[in-house]
C-alpha cells in the first residue's frame, strides 16, 4: 500500500473524496435503496482497483474470472432494468456479491451456472445473512 500512497495519482483522488461517499453509501444504507448502494458499492470497487493498476509497478488482483462476473453482474442488472446485484472483491480476486432477498436464488443460480463445474472457476460459493447485529459481551 506503500508504493500506491507514493505513485498512484488516483489515490491522491480516492482520498480526497472519501467522505463524500461515505455519507453517499450512509445514506442510500439508511433510506433503503438498493440501487445506489449497489452502484456506489460497484463504483468504488471498480476504483480502487484502478488505483492499484495505477500504482507504479502496477497491482493487479483482479482475474480473468473477476472481470467475467463483473460482466455478469452487470447483464443481471441490465436484464432487470436497474441495479438488483453488486458486486466488490477481497484483496484479491473473489467476489463478493450483495442483492435483495428477492434476487437471490436467481443471482445464485446464475453465477452458479456460469462460474462452476467442470472448468472451476469458482471453487466455492458462500452465503451470507445479515446478522442480529451488535451486542454487549460480558468478559
Amino acid at each position: 500500500m506503500q508504493a500506491t500512497v507514493v505513485t498512484s495519482n488516483l489515490m491522491r483522488h480516492r482520498v480526497e473524496h472519501v467522505q463524500e461517499r461515505i455519507e453517499q453509501i450512509t445514506q442510500a444504507i439508511q433510506q433503503r435503496d438498493f440501487p445506489r448502494f449497489g452502484e456506489i458499492t460497484m463504483r468504488d470497487s471498480n476504483e480502487m482497483h484502478a488505483v492499484c493498476l495505477d500504482t507504479y509497478p502496477p497491482i493487479a488482483y483482479l482475474n480473468d474470472t473477476s472481470h467475467q462476473i463483473i460482466s455478469s453482474v452487470h447483464r443481471y442488472n441490465t436484464d432487470k432494468g436497474e441495479v438488483r446485484a453488486a458486486y466488490t472483491f477481497d484483496a484479491g480476486p473473489n467476489a463478493v456479491l450483495f442483492c435483495e432477498e428477492r434476487d437471490f436464488v436467481e443471482l445464485k443460480e446464475r453465477i452458479r451456472s456460469q462460474f462452476c463445474g467442470e472448468e472451476g472457476r469458482v471453487t466455492e460459493l458462500v452465503e451470507c445473512e445479515i446478522g442480529c447485529g451488535p451486542m454487549v459481551l460480558a468478559q
